[in-house]
């Protein structure tokens, strides 16, 4: 039973419970960074150099043996326009995540310039002031 407990206020701690959202929008923001790779970049480089698709470049080692339309034997090819559009991935998703945190420190960096506005004087100092300017009068 000493085992079920530890575990379950592991899981619970806020360190977990934080990096499990963080994996979670992770993963969303790299589908929103691959759709924005694929379907926005990807077709504006490909119409800049003239129609290249860079998934399709590959090295072929062995040709498929087919029969008649049946594949025997799948072609055996070194992907590596697959591999180029990972790397492009992979800087998109570095550039943005980049231009968040620098948002963000940015956004922080406003906020702690912005000084606090001054405390409202304490209830005793009021009072003597009010009787100050009584005495005035």
């Amino acid at each position: 039973m000493g085992i079920v407990k530890e575990f379950k206020e592991f899981a619970v701690k806020g360190n977990v419970l934080d990096m499990a959202i963080g994996v979670v929008i992770g993963g969303a923001f790299g589908k929103i960074v691959s759709s924005l790779v694929g379907d926005i970049i990807m077709p504006l480089v490909s119409v800049i150099t003239g129609g290249i698709n860079f998934t399709h470049w590959k090295f072929v080692l062995h040709e498929a043996v087919t029969d008649g339309g049946k594949v025997i034997t799948p072609e055996v090819a070194v992907n590596y326009g697959i591999f180029i559009q990972v790397i492009v991935d992979f800087i998109i998703i570095s550039l943005s995540i980049f231009f968040v945190i620098k948002a963000i420190n940015a956004f922080r960096k406003k906020q702690a310039e912005v000084p606090a506005p001054p405390a409202e004087p304490a209830e005793d100092t009021l009072l003597l002031r009010e009787i100050r300017d009584l005495l005035k009068k």
